[in-house]
């Protein structure tokens, strides 16, 4: 006999929530690389999740052989690299360590390096050549390592720590 579908949903739905509780940190913190917003305050990288946790939960009932979490990760890539045209029109000043790449070179490397997906995949899901994601992937890991340096006629000014100042001491 068949499950009622009170039964069924309410299945459905505690399987979600136990996937959601089990892998939203993480694939917050991919969006959060994406995004390249601060850790702390990424609303777009929210946003973002909560598009592809409701892309996965509207197709959850999918067959059994497949991973509900590289499903997600997937959307979450495809939606931001897909989404980007938005941020040209209002952009948006990116922040942290992948600030200085573009979207599609953070896309590149956060699934390359961060998730550890295969060039191949990540080509079909970015919609790219092979040999371009592996381009992108080296051009991308060489600006993160070895940021430009200063313009030319503006000194770098760096400041001594707060402790080395004096600062936050009792007088």
């Amino acid at each position: 006999m068949r499950e009622r579908q009170p039964v069924r949903d309410a299945r459905r739905d505690a399987e979600f929530t136990a996937f959601a509780r089990g892998t939203g940190t993480r694939l917050l913190r991919v969006a959060t690389l994406l995004t390249a917003e601060p850790p702390d305050a990424g609303p777009r990288a929210r946003r973002l999740l909560t598009l592809a946790l409701a892309h996965t939960y509207a197709h959850w009932d999918r067959p059994p052989g497949e991973d509900p979490y590289e499903r997600t990760r997937a959307h979450l890539a495809v939606r931001f690299a897909r989404g980007n045209w938005y941020r040209r029109l209002f952009p948006v000043p990116a922040q942290g360590p992948l600030a200085v790449l573009t979207a599609r070179e953070r896309a590149v490397l956060v699934l390359r390096v961060y998730e550890g997906v295969g060039e191949e995949q990540t080509a079909a899901l970015l919609g790219l050549p092979t040999e371009r994601v592996h381009l992108i992937c080296e051009r991308a890991v060489v600006r993160v390592l070895r940021p430009p340096p200063p313009a030319p006629g503006r000194a770098v000014v760096r400041r001594a720590p707060s402790w080395a100042r004096g600062v936050g001491r009792p007088s």
